[in-house]
């Protein structure tokens, strides 16, 4: 483990940009970009899009160390390369910005009212590739739907299962339990799960840190307490589907609590705008979300 990256990870004033859009919901992505489904054809080409849509955002001089932390990058974007570099190297070497990778597969079907991930085949190999080129931390996503103390409990516990083989590979694991924002009952849940998350903590080995990355909770401050914990590097916030401005301004209500945005963060963003006009609406985003994330 770098011992520098965590240092900044843990302390150091900004956000986690999520840039890791995987297989399925990349043509979403795209689409928002403005590139339609019929500009590509075939995954590849798709891929090669892709890429250089995240390209264009990291080599922005909007996309600063100065406010932003860490980056999440999709598999294939960690298998491919800026300016000669592999992506991860390019971000930290080029940009000071420590590197992170997705593992998770998706999700499996609704059950016990949460979506478990499905099973990761050959994690370890994943992983080792991963320490091969040099990223720090991997991110995996569940979603809680209700609050199922079963499923909540099931949700948890697999996360911290598949963590801990994360950590014995040498790689901080951000633990990301989403709570849907439309749920019905959705402070229940977060109770739930915070109490869930506290008994995985504490079964740690002292010596161990992971992440986490929850969605903004319903009660202001919820997670201080998973905040200040030792074993807790960072807590950071998805927006959920909340749009920049709401996801900021609920952000700004929870004191220590960074964003890790993906929609919200490209919003606006399009293939078409030329390189002045993307760099400044990237600059206006990345300011808004740090200033949200640092109150």
């Amino acid at each position: 483990m770098n011992l520098e990256q965590l240092n900044r990870i843990s302390t150091g004033k900004g956000f986690i940009a999520a840039l890791d859009q995987s297989g399925g919901s990349t043509p979403k992505a795209l689409l928002q970009y403005g590139i339609k489904e019929d500009s590509y054809s075939g995954e590849e080409a798709m891929y090669a899009v892709v890429h250089e849509m995240r390209t264009r955002i990291i080599k922005s001089p909007a996309f600063d160390s100065e406010r932003i932390l860490g980056a999440i990058l999709f598999e294939n974007t960690m298998d491919r390369e800026i300016d000669g570099q592999f992506t991860a190297d390019y971000l930290w070497q080029k940009k000071g910005i420590v590197p992170f990778l997705k593992v998770d597969k998706g999700l499996a079907e609704p059950a016990n009212g949460v979506q478990l991930m499905k099973p990761i085949p050959d994690l370890n190999n994943l992983l080792k590739r991963a320490n091969d080129k040099h990223i720090f931390g991997t991110k995996m996503r569940s979603v809680i739907k209700e609050a199922s103390p079963e499923g909540i409990r099931q949700v948890v516990e697999q996360q911290f299962e598949i963590g801990k083989q994360i950590l014995a590979m040498g790689l901080v694991p951000i633990i990301e339990p989403e709570v849907d924002i439309h749920s019905a009952d959705k402070q229940k849940s977060e109770q739930i799960l915070k109490d869930e998350i506290l008994k995985q903590l504490s079964a740690l080995d002292k010596d161990v840190k992971v992440m986490l990355k929850l969605s903004i909770p319903t009660e202001d401050n919820f997670y201080s307490d998973l905040i200040e914990h030792p074993q807790v590097a960072r807590v950071v916030a998805l927006s959920g589907g909340y749009d920049q401005v709401e996801a900021n301004e609920k952000l700004t209500h929870n004191h220590g609590l960074i964003a890790s945005f993906s929609r919200a963060l490209s919003e606006g963003l399009t293939a078409q705008q030329t390189d002045e006009e993307f760099n400044a609406l990237l600059s206006q985003s990345i300011a808004s979300i740090y200033k949200a994330s640092i109150t």
